[in-house]
């Protein structure tokens, strides 16, 4: 199994769950009104006066076969609209409850 972190922008919020239920995967966990500022390039999302914009971040874990469509469709969300502010990683699950 793997766990894929998702870090984005607030904007993208129901496209990103929109995003998961079209590939079929139901679970995930989300944490709104999140800072951050990329590590490349965009404005920072802080959620201040100066800095309105914040982030969300999602964790969801999927099986092996589906992380590669998640992160296809992810670079084409992101490419789509890359001022907005989208990274994804993946990573390995050891052990889930």
């Amino acid at each position: 199994m793997k766990a894929l972190f998702i870090a984005y922008s607030q904007a993208y919020n129901q496209e990103i769950v929109e995003l998961l239920e079209g590939l079929g995967q139901r679970g995930y966990t989300v944490w709104n009104e999140i800072g951050g500022r990329g590590s490349v390039n965009g404005e920072p999302h802080l959620g201040t006066h100066a800095w309105p914009a914040q982030n969300h971040a999602l964790l969801t874990v999927v099986e092996d076969s589906l992380a590669p469509s998640l992160m296809k469709a992810l670079r084409e969300t992101d490419a789509a609209n890359p001022d907005l502010g989208l990274r994804a990683y993946v990573l390995p699950v050891e052990d889930a409850l």
